[in-house]
């Protein structure tokens, strides 16, 4: 009886040191948009760490993600539903400044999203609808100056559409009055 306990034991302390809780986002490969652990043919299943850090069920990724620039600095934090965006997304400058929110639902953009330069000035804001754009937009040059201004309809133009050159004078071919995408009026 004893020797047969000591080679339970022996057999059960072999299978779990083999198997990996987690390891380095580096150590997977992606084939056919699944994620592999090297030289497997099994799906992976668990937690990575590294310059990426979240969760995998199934070679997809699931739940909470952050990863990492080179610098050290955070990049992004988000959220995945098999392998697809969903929820709300964060992304980082590699001076650690927000660059981007947002929101995704099955890796499409929805709702309003914002985006700033390095140095915290606003680069633009609006909404979208079905991962276009949609509603009011408006986005300014790094000094600060309104570089368009106008309003999407499911990522085409429509309603009046103002639109400057990147030396601030007002670009008279572009800003007018949209229908469908097709400037209308001046």
């Amino acid at each position: 009886m004893k020797k047969l306990l000591i080679t339970f034991f022996t057999v059960l302390f072999c299978l779990t040191s083999s198997v990996v809780w987690s390891l380095e986002f580096k150590e997977l490969v992606k084939r056919d948009g699944v994620y592999y652990k090297k030289f497997s043919e099994v799906p992976f299943t668990g937690k990575v760490d590294g310059k990426e850090q979240g969760s995998f069920k199934n070679g997809l990724k699931e739940g909470s993600w952050i990863g990492f620039w080179d610098n050290g600095q955070l990049n992004y934090k988000g959220n995945f539903k098999n392998n697809k965006l969903d929820g709300s997304w964060l992304s980082y400058h590699k001076n650690g400044n927000i660059e981007v929110q947002g929101f995704y639902k099955k890796d499409k953009k929805e709702g309003s999203w914002i985006s700033f330069f390095e140095d915290k000035n606003l680069w633009y804001r609006g909404d979208y609808k079905n991962n276009k754009e949609d509603g009011l937009w408006v986005q300014y040059d790094r000094k600060g100056n309104l570089y368009y201004k106008g309003n999407y309809k499911l990522g085409i133009k429509e309603g009046y559409f103002i639109e400057n050159n990147f030396d601030g004078t007002l670009n008279k071919e572009l800003t007018g009055t949209y229908k469908n995408g097709k400037k209308v009026s001046d």
